[in-house]
């Protein structure tokens, strides 16, 4: 420990830059780090801080699709992505067919609720509005791509930035639009904070 003159101090008054009396502060000489592990909300309830999926959840593998005909991503238990508390999503597709592909950002399932309210408009496109960035103040889909050529049999990684965050009930409505043949098409995501 170091010890100083308090500069409101007597001692500090007179010029004194060390007293062998009482008006020290003790200044601790050690480096403590800190992590932060969340906080408590207004219930008194710790909330934890989210970090980036660690890998990928693969969740979907939806087969025979036919041309033209629609499907959710991702399908199964719980059958929805939950972005509370993320702001960037990868998405990656795996079709065994290529050519092109639909994909519109929807409400989930209707048998989960969005934060508490239920039910929802399940499969209908999620739509909102940030201004300043759009020039117009109605409400626009927020991720719509209406023709997106997949390669086949290989893994096409993309990167939603910031565009689905804090969704809390998210699906995908997919459209295959390859012609010809079925394909088999899997999907899977990963969060980032």
């Amino acid at each position: 420990m170091v010890k100083t003159v308090t500069p409101f101090s007597s001692r500090a008054k007179e010029g004194a830059t060390d007293s062998p009396l009482g008006d020290f502060v003790e200044v601790p000489q050690t480096i403590t780090s800190i992590a932060s592990a969340g906080f408590y909300d207004e219930n008194g309830k710790l909330t934890g801080n989210n970090s980036t999926d660690r890998q990928w959840d693969q969740q979907t593998k939806e087969i025979e699709i036919i041309n033209g005909q629609d499907f959710l991503v991702p399908g199964g238990d719980p059958g929805f992505i939950d972005m509370t508390g993320f702001t960037d999503l990868f998405l990656a597709f795996k079709p065994s067919r290529a050519g092109n592909y639909s994909t519109s950002a929807v409400f989930g399932p209707s048998t989960n609720s969005f934060r508490g309210l239920e039910p929802i408009d399940s499969g209908s496109v999620i739509r909102g509005a940030s201004l300043p960035q759009n020039s117009t103040a109605d409400f626009q889909p927020i991720f719509e791509d209406g023709a997106q050529a997949f390669t086949a049999d290989v893994w096409n990684v993309y990167l939603l930035q910031g565009v689905v965050a804090r969704q809390s009930v998210l699906q995908f409505k997919m459209v295959n639009n390859t012609g010809g043949t079925c394909a088999t098409f899997e999907f899977a995501f990963l969060r980032c904070v």
